[in-house]
């Protein structure tokens, strides 16, 4: 039976709530409303940039930026990780982070805290193994370029589900990779190249993949990708341990 109005029976209403499905996101995911990821990621960032201005930029590049040899002949593969955490001077992460802010929230609201996280750590990583793999040997890279490319080409792929408008993401992607060809110029456009494809395929299988046993494929497709990238390790390491010809960097 209904309440008076200005009064509620208690059980009544747990019961109702426990009746309403909860809100979904365009997706299909659980409808996020605060992006707690993003910030957190920004908050890692941040800390990490202070951490290495406090101990000094070339120890803590040295020791944890994605430098090839350190990965191939010393087996140091936890870089390809720690690099993309890692910024020269505060205008390298304050672009990165302000970029980071911008576009992550549309995407952790339509895909969840959890397949948003996977989306940004894989980019992650497969911006640093293209860099690993395709870059001069004796270049020591860091930044989060290669994740916030991974962004932008998940958004390439679902911005129109999104309802979200990609040609601001276009313009972008084609100048920031244009400016990596310029003569003389430091940024790492194989991350950047990386990153996109990492994060445009990983966004595929999230955001296209249905039925019964999506989340199967999901993990199956995300799971296929990661093991393309050690494949590509394994050959990088192994020529450039032949080039050297030692079995040790150290």
């Amino acid at each position: 039976m209904a309440a008076p109005v200005g009064f509620q029976c208690p059980e009544c209403v747990r019961q109702a709530q426990g009746s309403v499905p909860a809100p979904r996101s365009v997706l299909g995911g659980r409808a996020i409303q605060r992006p707690t990821v993003t910030f957190v990621l920004i908050a890692i960032n941040a800390l990490a940039f202070g951490a290495s201005w406090l101990l000094g930029e070339e120890t803590v590049t040295g020791m944890l930026g994605m430098y090839p040899p350190a990965l191939a002949l010393d087996s140091q593969w936890w870089r390809l990780l720690t690099s993309p955490f890692l910024h020269y001077g505060i205008l390298h992460l304050a672009f990165n982070m302000y970029v980071l802010f911008a576009l992550g929230p549309a995407l952790e609201r339509a895909l969840g805290h959890w397949r948003y996280l996977t989306l940004y750590v894989v980019a992650a990583v497969s911006g640093a193994v293209v860099s690993f793999a395709f870059s001069p040997v004796n270049v020591n890279s860091v930044g989060a370029s290669g994740a916030i490319f991974g962004l932008m080409g998940a958004l390439l792929v679902a911005g129109r589900r999104l309802r979200y408008d990609i040609r601001q993401v276009v313009i972008l992607v084609v100048i920031n990779i244009a400016i990596g060809f310029l003569p003389g110029s430091a940024v790492d456009w194989r991350a950047h190249l990386g990153g996109l494809v990492g994060g445009a395929v990983v966004a595929f299988l999230f955001t296209r993949v249905s039925g019964p046993k999506r989340g199967m494929l999901q993990v199956a497709g995300v799971t296929a990708y990661l093991v393309l990238l050690v494949i590509v390790c394994a050959w990088r390491a192994g020529d450039i341990a032949q080039g050297f010809g030692a079995p040790s960097w150290s």
